[in-house]
C-alpha cells in the first residue's frame, strides 16, 4: 500500500532573513600560526554571483512505498519557478571553481547528510520504518552555490511509523545549521578555490547565531577557525592536497555550540593535485 502527503512549499518556506551574499556584518577568524599565506588556510569571498530573487522551490508531494518489512520508498516530487535546472549559472565560466558540467540543480539534504545533486524535480530515497526525519532541498547554481532567496529552499519534517505509514510534523522553530560544501573529490585547479557553503534556518546569522567553521588538512597537520556572521558563501583557500575536514557549529553570540538537532555537522574531502586521488 502507498501512502502521499502533500507538502506545500508556502508552509515549510525557510524563516532566514538574509538573502543575499552582500549583507552587512563582521567575520573574525584564526588561523594556525604560519606567517606565508601559502602555508594557511585562508577564507576569501566569493564573487557576486547572478541573483535569482523570484526563485521559488516546493516539495508537491511525497509518496512512501513498502520496502520488505522494514524499509519505505519515499518518492518526492517538486515544483520549480523562475529557476531553470541544468543550465550553466551566467558567470560559470569565470568563478575559478568547482562547477557541475550538468548545470543548475536541486540539493537534496536528508538528515544532514551528504547532499545529492538533483537535475530533475524528482527523487527516490529508500529509509528504515520507525524513522523521523528532517529534509531541506534548495536551489543551486551550477557551481553549488546555493540560492539565498526565502522562497528557493524547503523544509520538511516528517516520520515513518513502525508499519511504514508516513507523517508530516509540525517544523520546528529552533535554529539549525544544515551543510552544503565542500564536498566529495577535488583535482588539480579545482584545489585553489574550495567553496564552503551552507544553509541556516529558523535565525540571522549576526544577532543571536554565528556559524563556527574549524578546518583542518588531515594529512599535513594545517588547521584554521573562522567565526561567520554573515550568510554568503566563502572560498577556502591554502588548503593544499590530502584529506581535509571540516566542521560547522552554530554558535550563540557568546560562540558556545546550539543546543537541538542539526547544529554541527563534520565532514571529510579529499584534494589532488592531478589524478589518482589518494
Amino acid at each position: 500500500m502507498r501512502a502521499t502527503i502533500p507538502f506545500l512549499a508556502a508552509a515549510l518556506l525557510l524563516s532566514t532573513a538574509s538573502c543575499d551574499n552582500t549583507g552587512s556584518g563582521s567575520e573574525s577568524s584564526k588561523t594556525d600560526s604560519s606567517a606565508n599565506n601559502a602555508n594557511t588556510i585562508t577564507l576569501a569571498d566569493v564573487p557576486v554571483s547572478p541573483d535569482f530573487p523570484d526563485a521559488q522551490l516546493g516539495i508537491e508531494g511525497m509518496q512512501a512505498t513498502p520496502v520488505g518489512k522494514d524499509s519505505v520508498k519515499l518518492s518526492i516530487t517538486f515544483g520549480v519557478k523562475n529557476f531553470e535546472l541544468k543550465a550553466q549559472t551566467a558567470d560559470a565560466d569565470g568563478k575559478q571553481c568547482n562547477n557541475s558540467a550538468q548545470g543548475q540543480h536541486i540539493h537534496f539534504i536528508l538528515d544532514n547528510k551528504p547532499y545529492v545533486a538533483l537535475y530533475e524535480p524528482k527523487h527516490e530515497v529508500t529509509v528504515p520504518v520507525n524513522s523521523e526525519h528532517y529534509l531541506l532541498c534548495f536551489l543551486s547554481r551550477s557551481y553549488h552555490e546555493s540560492v539565498k532567496s526565502r522562497a528557493a529552499g524547503v523544509l520538511a519534517h516528517f516520520k515513518l511509523d513502525e508499519k511504514g505509514a508516513l507523517q508530516k510534523l509540525d517544523s520546528t522553530a529552533s535554529p539549525m545549521l544544515f551543510y552544503s560544501r565542500p564536498k566529495g573529490d577535488y583535482l588539480g585547479k579545482d584545489t585553489a578555490n574550495v567553496l564552503l557553503d551552507f544553509y541556516p534556518v529558523n535565525t540571522a546569522l549576526g544577532g543571536d547565531h554565528k556559524v563556527k567553521a574549524d578546518v583542518t588538512n588531515e594529512s599535513t597537520g594545517k588547521t584554521a577557525s573562522f567565526t561567520l556572521d554573515q550568510w554568503k558563501p566563502h572560498f577556502l583557500q591554502g588548503l593544499g592536497t590530502g584529506k581535509a575536514t571540516v566542521v560547522l557549529t552554530l554558535v550563540d553570540k557568546d560562540g558556545t555550540p546550539v543546543s537541538g538537532p542539526n547544529t554541527t555537522i563534520t565532514r571529510s574531502i579529499n584534494l589532488a593535485a592531478s589524478e589518482p586521488m589518494k
